[in-house]
């Protein structure tokens, strides 16, 4: 049936604690209210109070109780309500969480999964509208994974809930309600290391994530028109990253895009870039170009629409790649 991005996620969550027992949420807000923005609706009076948690709204706290759950036999499915919240529970993911593995040579792993809105686009204040996954997919130990759309929200999620290390999954709240599409209860994940393929293409390369994947896919729509044959590549896994994919896709195209809503510099676009530079340089027919939004806050309310990349970005971006191979 045909569904909202959060509404997948509701479905994965009901389907991941019907089939663990061990699957327990906890968050502000996720258990009376249903979640900030619905993403927990009805899962505390279907599987009740002992595993749906409401916490205090302190961020730090929902980390450290979401390690202490998985190092005692559980799978913790812990909400971070903004991406721009996270900051004070970096001291357990990073220190912690990530270290677990290594720490005791696979004696013990962290199998906690950390949910968190990201990006802008509903006009809320700058805490409420980033994108600094790049921060994440720096830390070793760490699974980075972002939507794209409620399908891939929903198998995301699952294969997150079920890997037996951290995974943080971003959400991007832009989409929650902007897409609708089919979504099949199948209980089957997306593995946690593929880039997937929105549309194939023979003549250059978008590589995106999260809700900038759905605005490559309207730009490539519109340069076909123009006789551009755009190859379309959703990253889904920030880390581990599936590379060859990547590479596999501008060694047939020769030229590539790279767009993203965070920030320009050090950007997770910025990595794919030198990567694909150093692996794929003689296959290029053009410099890799990137498409960003500018290097400040995110701006609050009406300003926020003209921050972020556009489709005229990338429109632009595609031509000018396209005109500097001929």
């Amino acid at each position: 049936m045909k569904m909202t991005l959060v509404e997948a996620v509701d479905l994965a969550l009901a389907r991941a604690m019907t089939e663990d027992e061990n699957v327990v949420i906890l968050g502000e807000d996720v258990g009376r209210n249903g979640g900030v923005f619905r993403a927990t609706v009805g899962l505390r009076e279907r599987f009740g109070p002992r595993r749906v948690l409401d916490t205090p709204l302190a961020e730090s706290l929902i980390a450290g109780l979401a390690v202490g759950m998985s190092s005692q036999g559980l799978r913790p499915v812990a909400e971070i309500q903004f991406l721009g919240f996270i900051y004070a529970a970096m001291e357990h993911l990073i220190s912690h969480a990530a270290r677990f593995r290594n720490r005791t040579r696979g004696r013990l792993s962290c199998p906690l999964t950390l949910r968190t809105p990201f990006g802008a686009g509903i006009r809320a204040p700058e805490h409420h509208s980033e994108s600094t996954e790049a921060l994440l997919a720096h830390i070793p130990g760490l699974k980075i994974v972002a939507a794209s759309s409620p399908r891939t929200a929903y198998g995301l999620l699952l294969s997150a809930i079920r890997d037996p290390d951290p995974v943080i999954v971003l959400e991007p709240e832009r989409l929650y309600r902007g897409l609708r599409e089919d979504v099949e209860d199948h209980g089957a994940g997306i593995p946690l290391v593929e880039c997937l393929v929105w549309r194939p293409g023979r003549d250059i390369t978008l590589i995106s994530w999260g809700a900038m994947v759905q605005d490559c896919l309207t730009a490539a729509d519109q340069l076909a028109n123009e006789g551009i044959d755009c190859e379309v590549m959703d990253v889904a896994t920030l880390r581990p990253l599936d590379m060859q994919s990547l590479l596999t896709s501008v060694a047939l195209t020769g030229r590539c895009v790279i767009v993203q809503e965070a920030v320009r510099s050090g950007g997770f676009a910025s990595e794919l870039s030198a990567r694909l530079g150093e692996a794929a340089f003689y296959a290029l027919k053009a410099p890799i170009l990137r498409v960003s939004p500018p290097d400040i806050i995110v701006p609050y309310s009406r300003l926020e629409q003209a921050y972020l990349p556009q489709v005229a970005d990338i429109l632009i971006a595609v031509r000018q790649c396209m005109e500097a191979s001929r």
